[in-house]
């Protein structure tokens, strides 16, 4: 049989397709797990293909890449494309009679509904299902078959990417040293589109439960769309630079649109009355800064200085792009988040305990690790196990290296000044007085070790709680109080400081019996070192969002510190097929 013209344009584009393949096709980013919902039993029988119709689309799967698709490299999937049609008896999933299923249809309207989700219409095809929508019935008076099998492949690799993307993320969190499991989290594609989708009753209702159900994430996505509209509505106007802070009372020609810009993202009230003529910086306006320097994480002392300046003249479409990188973070969250976990994040230098129904229990100020000098805190999870009251602190060798022996060089005597003794691998002490050289020169070798002894001026204060990992990180009190009031605190080594150490004592010991607030406080003040075990270890998350949208609706920026938003918009901005 003599192959139709739409079967030669198409086999043009497979032969483009094969062109473009550039490697072997890595696994299928998608593992077995139970799928959320029940398929409809009444589904329509699948279209049947012609003997050319197989054999191209076996070789079109083969290549793992199909021209006419925005993103032609779908090899990441090639698996999961492949097995879904030998569970169909490579029949088509989306077509029936040459005419779209209803399922296909609304499948196609939640891929062009993509931006609500931070996510983007264009990698799901967005432009192309209207064109390819009118050469299948009713549209077609004659429809091919061609066109009816690559549009059942390119609707078949769209959702897949579409389903998996809403549901862990496009980036494997590990590939941009984020060390968190997403393995337990994943679909086999293939069985969920087959089972669940392709003949389900209500697709939108299948694929809402595909998404995080978190309260923050949910609070995310309405702010993405408000700010959505906000972005639409803002003239982009920078506001004029200043060589000094500008205080309240001071001149500034940029009132106008400070006015209009602070109105506009909800820092200054709508019926606030400020006058532009003469441009004063005064009254509510000073207020409406205040607001805007506490929505991201500056201190609030009303003063536009250069940072606040610069805060002021990011574009909107930019802290749009936050909100979609955070979401992108949202959907890494492993399972252990839905056990009331506690929660470190780094931008925003805060803890928070949650309980089983996500309401805050414990909150707090933190320290992280500094920007500067490879002491990033790393971002990962695991379990906390046991509180240590009084403790130890024993000093990591790059620690002794960088600090201590170059303290030692100068005075011999500096460890027993601080409270500090040296110590074999046996934990016996050899030195708590002047070190001797020979003593340096062990301590230099890695043959000896240092410890501070505990107590009030101990580096981890009177409370260190310890989630056993490969980085050796933990959360601890601090004698050093005073960065908890400033706004930037990225002031430790790695590990986590805190605020508030008694109130998360209290919370993570609250099932084991006996431990009430006050014997908190006596083991916190007492004269020995004592360990305690809980009775339910608590899983613990160290991440990394630079967008928070609490109860109250009212949307957070923070920079990125660590420059992890950057690293991860270029990975995004490669395309298909993303780092698994």
């Amino acid at each position: 049989m003599k192959p139709s013209r739409a079967w030669d344009r198409l086999t043009q584009v497979l032969v483009v397709s094969m062109v473009l393949v550039c490697g072997s096709a890595p696994s299928s980013p998608i593992g077995a797990r139970t799928s959320p919902s029940a398929s409809n039993p009444s589904a329509a029988r699948p279209q049947e293909l012609s003997p050319e119709g197989q054999t191209w689309l076996r070789a079109a799967i083969g290549s793992g890449n199909f021209a006419d698709l925005h993103w032609p490299d779908f090899s990441d999937y090639r698996e999961q494309v492949q097995k879904i049609y030998e569970l169909n008896g490579n029949l088509l999933s989306w077509v029936k009679g040459m005419e779209p299923t209803p399922q296909a249809r609304e499948v196609i309207a939640l891929l062009l509904q993509a931006d609500q989700k931070g996510l983007s219409a264009d990698d799901y095809d967005g432009s192309k299902w209207s064109g390819r929508l009118d050469k299948l019935k009713p549209a077609a008076r004659q429809p091919s078959e061609a066109d009816a099998v690559g549009f059942d492949l390119a609707l078949t690799v769209c959702t897949m990417r579409y389903i998996s993307d809403l549901h862990i993320g496009k980036v494997n969190p590990k590939r941009v040293a984020f060390a968190l499991d997403e393995e337990s989290k994943k679909y086999d594609l293939a069985e969920f589109l087959k089972d669940h989708v392709a003949g389900a009753g209500n697709v939108a209702g299948v694929l809402a439960q595909v998404e995080p159900s978190y309260p923050g994430y949910r609070r995310t996505l309405q702010a993405l769309q408000t700010y959505v509209e906000l972005a639409k509505r803002d003239d982009g106007e920078q506001l004029p630079a200043v060589k000094k802070a500008v205080a309240p009372g001071d001149t500034y020609p940029g009132v106008p649109r400070l006015t209009r810009w602070l109105r506009l993202v909800g820092d200054l009230p709508a019926g606030a009355n400020v006058p532009v003529d003469p441009p004063v910086y005064a009254g509510p306006l000073v207020e409406a800064v205040k607001s805007f320097q506490r929505r991201h994480g500056r201190d609030a002392d009303g003063r536009i200085d250069a940072l606040t300046l610069a805060d002021l003249n990011v574009p909107l479409s930019r802290r749009v792009r936050q909100m979609q990188l955070t979401l992108e973070r949202w959907r890494w969250m492993p399972d252990s988040y839905q056990k009331a976990p506690i929660v470190a994040n780094i931008p925003e230098v805060r803890l928070r305990a949650y309980d089983q129904d996500f309401n805050i229990r414990v909150t707090m100020n933190v320290v992280v690790g500094r920007a500067y000098g490879g002491h990033n805190t790393p971002v990962f999870s695991d379990k906390m196990q046991y509180v240590v009251f009084r403790p130890y602190w024993e000093v990591p060798p790059s620690i002794i290296h960088g600090e201590i022996i170059p303290h030692l060089v100068r005075d011999p005597g500096y460890l027993a000044s601080k409270g500090f003794e040296v110590v074999d691998g046996k934990q016996t002490v050899v030195s708590a007085g002047t070190v001797t050289p020979d003593v340096l020169a062990q301590l230099r070798a890695g043959k000896l070790f240092v410890r501070q002894k505990p107590g009030p001026k101990n580096a981890l204060g009177l409370a260190k709680f310890v989630f056993p990992n490969s980085y050796n990180v933990y959360m601890h009190d601090t004698p050093s109080t005073e960065f908890f009031a400033r706004s930037r605190r990225d002031f430790s080594h790695g590990c986590i400081r805190l605020e508030k150490p008694a109130d998360l004592a209290a919370w993570v010991l609250r099932d084991n019996p006996g431990w009430t607030p006050d014997r908190i406080r006596a083991a916190m003040s007492g004269d020995s070192t004592q360990q305690v075990n809980l009775t339910h270890p608590i899983p613990v998350l160290i991440l990394y969002g630079t967008v928070i949208v609490l109860d109250d609706g009212i949307v957070h920026f923070y920079d990125d510190i660590y420059g992890h938003d950057a690293a991860l918009e270029k990975v995004l901005a490669k395309g298909y097929p993303y780092p698994r």
